[in-house]
């Protein structure tokens, strides 16, 4: 049966319609859709080792391990302006990165310092160097403990390699004794259960590096009466040091000892001599330490004598002190480079070695004080105060010691602490 004429015409527009829509739809039909696969991820195409200099060994033969060589090699050199060749120190580390499909590197990186790193890399017309600062964010902290036979045993028990390195911890132990050089004698003045506190400030790397910063403020307790510490710096002149609770310099005109680190093996007094083999005064303080440990004037002065001398010093250093005070430094290995009568030396300056020259039946250093002239046990002489804090700067001192107090003691006394305590708060 046919469809009427009007009903022809709306079947004719519908299916117009239809085929249009199909048309401007063809590029979602599934059939017209291209073929793809998932896209090939390539995360392993480097390799990365490291090549470490050892000892009497060139940067010739660290980059020749690594496949650098001949006309690359200098290359290599032309392009590393900021790498110190001829004062490369044994382990430094070279890390190298390569094309698996290729033997020869494409980056080399060398750290130059905590704060620079070096990067050599190749490009189309040769090696290319670059420089790179890294960032190091401060952290303040507190270390807290007890010094039952050394403060190097009381930091390793207080302080986690997650804390501090231990080559960190050693470089703590020697800023805590610096601080206190004029005040306390480590290895004389402290007591089994003497405890410590320090704020310090700790640095860390994006990479989780951490480093010793330096000392805030401190709390040694010296045969547990406290020993207080505070860094204060004068803004105007740019003077700064390290003073007590009473606002006094802990610097005065000589330092305890003229080891850093030390043990007493011979005392001032009468003794019986190792080597002559009867009584006699021995005239000085004997201090034990290793061969080449460096040797530090106690005092500012102007030097006497400096050379080998006779009568058991074997090498002899003697400075001139003000008010008629001399130190003679004895038995020692070597001297300072250049040292020579007459030179004017500063307190801490090293000046010569411990050796075991002259009468001596091992390494140690011989320390003489002499007040004009006269023998004196220098763990007797009274060094007197440090000078107190300039007046006008009084008010801005207190302010910043009442601010280290709190963050050194925020709970008070620190004999309510734990016995070992390193804490990130």
């Amino acid at each position: 049966m046919a469809l009427p004429g009007r009903a022809r015409h709306y079947v004719a527009a519908g299916l117009l319609t239809a085929g249009g829509l199909l048309w401007a739809t063809r590029d979602a039909w599934p059939w017209r859709r291209p073929l793809t696969a998932p896209p090939i991820v390539v995360t392993d195409a480097y390799a990365e080792f490291t090549e470490t200099l050892g000892r009497r060994e060139t940067l010739a033969e660290v980059l020749a391990r690594a496949g650098i060589t001949g006309r690359d090699y200098a290359g290599f050199l032309a392009a590393a302006q900021h790498l110190p060749v001829r004062r490369l120190r044994p382990g430094l580390a070279f890390q190298v990165r390569r094309l698996k499909t290729d033997s020869q590197p494409e980056r080399v990186t060398v750290r130059l310092s905590p704060e620079r790193r070096l990067q050599v890399a190749r490009a189309d017309a040769g090696w290319v160097e670059t420089v790179e600062t890294i960032p190091w964010t401060i952290v303040r902290l507190r270390v807290t403990g007890a010094i039952e036979s050394s403060l190097y045993d009381a930091l390793d028990r207080a302080v986690a390699d997650t804390f501090l390195p231990g080559a960190e911890r050693r470089a703590l132990a020697w800023a805590i004794a610096d601080v206190y050089d004029w005040e306390v004698d480590f290895t004389r003045d402290v007591r089994a259960g003497d405890r410590f506190i320090v704020l310090l400030d700790r640095l860390e790397s994006p990479e989780g590096e951490r480093r010793f910063g330096r000392i805030l403020a401190a709390r040694v307790d010296v045969a547990r009466t406290p020993s207080y510490a505070f860094y204060f710096e004068d803004g105007a002149t740019g003077g700064a040091g390290f003073y007590d609770d009473q606002g006094r310099s802990l610097r005065r005109a000589f330092l305890r000892a003229p080891l850093a680190f030390r043990r007493i093996s011979s005392r001032f007094g009468s003794r019986f001599h190792p080597i002559l083999h009867m009584w006699r005064h021995h005239e000085g303080v004997d201090f034990a330490a290793p061969y080449g440990t460096p040797v530090r004037a106690t005092a500012d002065g102007v030097v006497t004598r400096v050379g080998r001398e006779e009568g058991g010093y074997g090498n002899l250093i003697e400075l001139r002190h003000a008010s008629g005070v001399r130190t003679r430094y004895g038995h020692l290995s070597a001297f300072e480079r250049g040292l020579h009568v007459g030179e004017r030396v500063e307190q801490g300056e090293t000046i010569g070695y411990v050796g075991s020259t002259g009468l001596s039946t091992g390494p140690h250093l011989h320390y003489e004080f002499l007040v004009s002239g006269r023998p004196t046990n220098p763990q007797r002489k009274d060094m007197g105060s440090g000078t107190p804090i300039p007046q006008p700067l009084r008010a801005a001192y207190d302010s910043v010691r009442v601010q280290l107090v709190t963050q050194l003691e925020p709970h008070g006394s620190p004999h309510t602490a734990p016995t070992v305590a390193a804490r990130d708060d």
